[in-house]
């Protein structure tokens, strides 16, 4: 027998499964009291913190950077993705018309309260200071895009607070990089919780199928630590 929900403002919707993919402080609004106390993981999202990431793209008018990304160390800018190079005239790169770089910064807290061109000068600074061929290039056009809410912040202790993918509300399942994926906030983690969600729904119908794919082995240093 199916189950029904009712988004806000909307109709009734019903099916057998019902996957929430979503932001946990979204789902933590949306979910009435009742199901908190059906589910007590879903009590805890609250203590779930969250994490910015801001990006700074730049638009330069030669070639600065001939590499796909580069890390920086001890600076602001922690990444410098080439879009140019990686994503060409399909990402509004034309190598022929200059080059496009995009900064990440993660954990960006001190940035959130910044003025844009504050931002700006800071990043162009070290981006001429990381790649000499920068420092004679002409900036064409600058942009940041803050996002406060970006991933969820992994401080100690915080895999306690996050939720299975299998709830114990009756076709109520879970997916997104905050739920409990054994992978830290990351698009990988994210794409692991929804293979674990899609298990879930089958474990549950009676129908088991495996999706999620075993990690790959260590090797190197990294071995050395697993």
């Amino acid at each position: 027998m199916g189950r029904s929900a009712r988004p806000s403002g909307g109709r009734e919707e019903t099916a057998d499964a019902f996957v929430f993919a979503m932001p946990h402080e979204t789902l933590a609004e949306l979910l009435p009291e009742e199901s908190k106390q059906i589910e007590p993981a879903l009590a805890q999202l609250g203590k779930i913190r969250v994490s910015p990431i801001t990006g700074v793209h730049f638009w330069f008018d030669r070639e600065v950077m001939r590499e796909p990304f580069v890390t920086l160390l001890e600076t602001t800018t922690q990444w410098i993705f080439n879009k140019t190079l990686l994503y060409g005239k399909e990402n509004g790169a034309d190598a022929e018309k200059g080059q496009y770089l995009q900064l990440v910064i993660s954990a960006s807290y001190d940035l959130l309260q910044k003025p844009r061109q504050e931002i700006i000068d800071l990043c162009l600074k070290e981006v001429r200071k990381a790649l000499p061929a920068a420092r004679d290039a002409n900036l064409l056009k600058a942009t940041v895009i803050k996002e406060a809410a970006a991933t969820f912040s992994p401080q100690p202790g915080v895999d306690r607070w996050r939720p299975k993918q299998e709830t114990h509300i009756r076709g109520m399942f879970l997916a997104g990089d905050w739920t409990a994926t054994g992978w830290p906030a990351t698009m990988e983690g994210a794409v692991r919780s929804g293979y674990l969600a899609a298990e879930a729904v089958l474990r549950v119908a009676g129908t088991p199928k495996k999706f999620l794919q075993p990690d790959l082995p260590t090797d190197g240093l990294v071995g050395l630590f697993g």
